[in-house]
């Protein structure tokens, strides 16, 4: 595609910053808005289908854009607070002008038909798939445009506009070859040049206006008061659901909301899947290689899914997405998969998408995911975790998932002595990592707990020998001199997924290796005091170049320095990591140590998971603190005053 120029351009790159896209939400589609006003990536009707607005992987892959003639750069941006919902403040020099983008949740809408998508039971609201712009000038004039572009398909199809009725306000986008159509609703006058629906306005004191872009049956608003009344119902609907979290009195309470509103948008409402994150292909290292397609659900994904929703109170988010594993688990005759689509579908071939430039010429861009039937050993130990998990939160455990559970302990017992891909998914030999023996060991640990509680005592005996078997095996062979856990068996080389030797209980949090190796990643394996992965140089990874650090590790680490009893330490990262977030409080994949850019894509499910635990482990080592030094914690409150 041809390359045009971009809306703010920064250092040279026509692309905003990866931070500071706005996601947008309705748990079935969601948006990413750049400060500019352009809607740069929009997939419909769902996460993880092909994009219709793709301005994010190559400035000609569909734009909307809304935003004053000749600006910009807003003056502000910000969520409604415990919402969805994202405004913009515009300042010109002739006045100022309020714009708020939301994806409208609206009503059950199903009453005389039953969705084709929904697996899980219908509550009482419901995604409208529609993407609502409103306008509101508050001082002065401002002129505003609207530039609304689709290019279905990441930019290999074109809509066809017609005007729909009399008048100038509505019109139909019709897609060769294609049964979606768009609909795109506004008090503005529009007109078409080619595939591309225009408006321009000039607003005054006090005047509104909207825009409203729908892809269902559900009509989309008429009237800017009828596109208002449906925003509130919006963010009626996201403050419900927050309150009826449980947040602990803290200053990092907006940090854990937020999390926990990110982690419901990459939620898919119908069947309870979380996708990794919103977009693919945005890279790990600038211009290189390393760029995927994370619009899927990982297994691995939901221990931690588990761990962060019941820790807030979310139970039945976290009991969706336990049952969409359950269901795709139950439906798979074979063995389990690293991942699956939201729909539970269990082939996601990988294929490149050359005409697109990809994100600051990062190629290639990928759609599908090449991982999804690799072996990776850590996932029978995800998924009895999650079981565990769940079962702790409920009276018992159901018939039907005692037996997917006594397949995948099995499984885990076949498997675990081979080699595998490991956790990172890298696409170098196999090996023995270490943190996939550990997963293997939490499989064969819960089980054995799980079968004490239905009083199978073989089955117990059994599993909890296999237990024992695979601890020594790591303790013997995934240690190297120092007492360090090591990434694998042949290798000295640091790993941070063996940060999770103690959140999972595999020793205690004060045996000397385990303290050892926590210091020894937060020594050695950090660049200006964020935490890698790995080093490349030292890990065939199948792939060449550099990348960042992962913030989910650098996460983990808090976990486990507050675990070992360094909450200083802990709270110290912590304050750090909080401080990379981006302007409105979202993480990516990764972060540049050096200059503090996000990179990979984004939001990140897995980091959001991350900082939850994180957060919390901090939270309650200071109340342990408060508890065993009462006095103390009273002077410092006298000292606030």
């Amino acid at each position: 595609m041809r390359q045009v120029v971009g809306d703010v351009p920064l250092g040279g790159s026509p692309f905003p910053p990866i931070a500071d896209y706005a996601f947008l939400s309705d748990c079935e589609a969601c948006a990413l808005v750049a400060p500019s006003g352009n809607v740069e990536w929009l997939s419909l009707p769902r996460f993880d289908s092909p994009s219709m607005f793709g301005c994010m992987l190559d400035r000609d892959a569909g734009p909307f854009q809304l935003a004053p003639v000749d600006t910009t750069v807003p003056a502000g941006r910000r969520y409604l607070p415990g919402t969805m919902v994202m405004e913009t403040t515009w300042g010109t020099r002739t006045g100022w002008i309020i714009v708020r983008d939301v994806l409208l949740i609206g009503p059950w809408h199903h009453d005389s038909d039953r969705s084709h998508t929904h697996r899980r039971s219908p509550t009482d609201t419901d995604a409208d798939h529609v993407l609502l712009r409103t306008m509101r000038c508050v001082n002065g004039y401002v002129e505003m445009h609207m530039e609304c572009e689709p290019k279905p398909d990441y930019g290999r199809k074109r809509v066809h506009w017609e005007y729909d009725g009399q008048g100038y306000s509505s019109a139909v986008g019709r897609i060769d070859d294609d049964e979606l159509t768009l609909c795109l609703a506004t008090d503005l006058r529009l007109g078409f040049e080619g595939g591309r629906a225009r408006a321009r306005s000039t607003l005054r004191d006090g005047d509104t206006a909207f825009v409203a872009l729908s892809w269902s049956e559900h009509a989309p608003p008429r009237t800017y008061d009828e596109a208002y009344h449906r925003l509130v119902f919006t963010a009626d609907f996201w403050h419900e659901w927050l309150s009826r979290g449980e947040f602990p009195d803290h200053p990092w309470k907006a940090y854990l909301a937020r999390s926990a509103l990110t982690l419901k948008g990459l939620t898919y409402a119908p069947t309870g899947a979380m996708v990794a994150a919103a977009t693919t292909s945005l890279p790990e290292t600038p211009g290189g290689l390393r760029n995927w397609d994370y619009r899927y659900a990982w297994i691995r994904d939901s221990t931690f899914m588990l761990w962060g929703l019941y820790t807030l109170g979310f139970d039945e988010e976290a009991n969706d997405f336990f049952y969409f594993i359950r269901d795709v688990v139950t439906a798979e005759e074979d063995e389990l998969q690293i991942m699956y689509g939201i729909g539970g579908e269990t082939e996601l071939e990988e294929q490149t998408l050359d005409h697109l430039t990809g994100y600051e010429n990062a190629r290639p861009v990928r759609i599908g995911n090449g991982a999804y039937n690799q072996r990776q050993h850590d996932v029978w130990g995800a998924l009895l975790d999650s079981i565990w998990l769940h079962t702790k939160s409920r009276d018992g455990l159901a018939e039907s998932t005692w037996q997917i559970l006594v397949k995948q302990v099995e499984d885990a017992i076949r498997h675990w002595r081979e080699p595998d891909r490991g956790i990172w998914e890298v696409r170098g030999e196999p090996r023995h990592f270490t943190s996939s023996k550990l997963m293997c060991w939490v499989a064969c640990d819960r089980g054995a707990r799980l079968a004490r509680l239905r009083e199978d005592s073989a089955r117990s005996t059994r599993w909890q020998d296999a237990a024992d078997e695979i601890h020594a095996d790591i303790c013997a062979n995934g240690v190297d001199e120092r007492g360090v856990f090591c990434q694998h068996y042949e290798t000295t080389a640091l790993d941070a997924s063996c940060l999770m030797v103690p959140l999972v209980r595999f020793l205690p949090p004060d045996d000397p290796r385990v303290i050892a190796t926590v210091n020894a990643i937060d020594e050695e394996l950090t660049e200006q005091g964020l935490v890698l992965r790995y080093r490349v140089s030292e890990t065939d990874d199948g792939l060449v170049g550099e990348e960042g650090s992962f913030a989910i590790c650098s996460f983990w680490l808090v976990s486990a320095l507050a675990e070992i009893g360094e909450t200083p330490r802990a709270r110290a990262l912590c304050e750090r990591l909080l401080g990379y977030a981006s302007p409105l409080g979202l993480y990516a994949e990764e972060i540049d140590a050096n200059s503090g850019r996000h990179l990979g894509n984004f939001p990140q499910a897995f980091t959001h998971l991350a900082l939850i635990n994180a957060v919390m482990h901090v939270i309650r080592a200071d109340q342990q603190v408060a508890r065993e030094q009462p006095l103390l914690d009273t002077r410092r409150r006298e000292l606030a005053k």
